[in-house]
């Protein structure tokens, strides 16, 4: 006589040995969100089995269920609600007017240009179009020397620039390209031109760059398609966020520090802002991501009480170039130190999402895995895995630096200088100071994101008291259950270790 499982019963269509090989309870629950990091099966209540006879106790849960329990969100929520609307307010008092006016100082990125083309190009004899007109003497092993000399026998060229935006649209001028240019103009070329208006009418316009809009547009058609072909939705939501990021970035953070804002507060909230739209956004309203914002949050803090500290200490102004520079004289009650923090805090809030998010998302699937793994395994197994993403990001974080600064490290290695003195010099005391704090922080964010995703995950219970997985067979049988109903506890028992295999 063969012998049924509990799913065998009137009205159900699984089998008690199906049920067991996929590792679930014959009550099923449709739970379709594992990439959302919601846990399947969650939503049953103590009594979702099925009865002995033909009756059925089905607690069906469409969609993604609640990963921790009600009183594990309130929490959160007492925490993040209250942190939310602080942002929100922060915004509305801060938010700026729009970029203070003031009139162009014709240096730098402070000049008014127009978009042109390069429509016919010669070439000439240097010595014809140059205003020196003598015969050049000196060193000509020296650069000065090489250059006059190129300058004087070389072959230059003359382009006809035509200009295509602005009130003088259709106005052509020329210009001379000498020989040791390192930007050549070609026939065609779309350029950026200059136009200071205060100049003689034939000096009022000058070629300044390459209009590289068409070329950077397709780069970014390329990006977005890959992230939406390779991410799907969550591809989707990521372009939305980073966009949001943008308009934060040039309608609110920009214009509020040009105001005269302080840079810091700004950063704060700016940052804030894009870290709570950009982790819900991508990665939906859950607790996996709220345990993300917090060890966000608490790195952030971290890097902006080192930050302020180191920047203090070492007597970095953050004003080191011409573009700074500029700023300090154009906006002259800018804090640029505040100013430099403002851009630790907001370079380190990518990389910090990244680090956070994985060690969350790490903690969660090793308790899905190991529904019995009490908070110290967890949290032992998630450091192990942090480890490895520590040395990954801190490498990635550094050789980002030293690639954007290479033509300043170039520089201070043909002066020959030493380690201590090139280091020493605030140009790249700012870089030291802005690596090391940001590392600082996202190696702290590790342990203190992995430390928040254990024990939150590990004090989950279901509403209706203990978890069904921990109850035993014989504790069903001892409190008098159906024979029928072992294989039910049986199964809920050891589906952790049917995952494992």
């Amino acid at each position: 006589m063969p012998t049924h499982g509990a799913g065998d019963g009137p009205g159900n269509g699984h089998g008690g040995r199906d049920s067991q090989r996929h590792g679930h309870h014959p009550s099923h629950s449709h739970s379709h969100g594992h990439d959302d990091g919601h846990e399947p099966g969650e939503g049953h209540g103590a009594g979702g089995g099925h009865g002995s006879g033909g009756g059925h106790g089905h607690s069906h849960s469409h969609g993604p269920a609640a990963p921790v329990s009600k009183h594990l969100r309130k929490v959160i929520g007492a925490i993040l609600i209250p942190f939310a609307a602080a942002v929100l307010v922060g915004l509305v008092v801060l938010w700026p007017g729009g970029a203070p006016a003031h009139e162009r100082t014709g240096v730098g990125f402070d000049r008014q240009t127009q978009h042109a083309t390069v429509t016919k190009v010669v070439s000439v004899s240097c010595s014809s179009v140059n205003a020196s007109g003598g015969t050049p003497t000196g060193d000509t092993s020296t650069a000065e020397g090489s250059s006059a000399v190129q300058q004087e026998n070389g072959t230059c060229k003359k382009a006809t620039i035509r200009v295509d935006t602005g009130e003088d649209k259709g106005r052509t001028f020329t210009e001379i390209v000498q020989p040791d240019q390192s930007r050549q103009l070609h026939e065609g070329e779309q350029v950026v031109v200059a136009y200071e208006p205060s100049a003689p009418k034939d000096l009022q316009y000058s070629v300044t760059d390459v209009n590289r809009r068409v070329p950077l547009a397709v780069l970014a058609i390329i990006f977005a398609v890959a992230v939406v072909v390779v991410g799907r939705l969550r591809g989707v939501m990521a372009l939305v966020a980073l966009a949001i990021s943008f308009l934060i970035l040039n309608f609110f953070i920009l214009p509020a520090i040009l105001e005269g804002s302080n840079p810091l507060v700004v950063a704060v909230v700016g940052s804030s802002a894009i870290m709570l739209i950009a982790l819900y956004m991508c990665h939906g309203p859950s607790a996996r991501t709220s345990v993300a914002v917090l060890g966000t949050l608490i790195s952030l803090m971290l890097i902006g009480f080192l930050g302020s500290f180191f920047i203090d200490w070492a007597g970095l102004t953050g004003n080191t170039d011409d573009n700074t520079g500029l700023i300090h004289g154009l906006y002259p009650s800018i804090d640029m130190s505040g100013l430099l923090l403002a851009g630790i805090i907001i370079g380190s809030l990518g990389v910090l999402d990244d680090v956070t998010v994985t060690q969350t998302s790490a903690v969660w699937e090793l308790h899905e895995a190991n529904p019995a793994m009490g908070w110290r395994g967890l949290y032992r197994a998630g450091i192990r895995i942090g480890r490895d993403h520590i040395a990954s990001v801190v490498n990635t974080l550094v050789l980002a630096y030293a690639g954007a600064a290479l033509p300043l490290l170039l520089l201070f290695s043909i002066a020959q200088s030493s380690v201590g003195t090139v280091a020493n010099s605030e140009l790249v005391a700012e870089e030291i100071v802005r690596t090391l704090v940001g590392s600082i922080g996202l190696v702290a964010s590790v342990p203190v994101t992995t430390a928040l995703a254990a024990l939150v995950v590990a004090a989950d219970r279901p509403e209706g008291g203990t978890s069904p997985m921990a109850v035993p067979a014989t504790a069903a049988s001892a409190a008098g259950a159906a024979p029928a109903a072992q294989p039910q506890a049986q199964s809920r028992a050891g589906r952790g270790r049917r995952r494992k295999r």
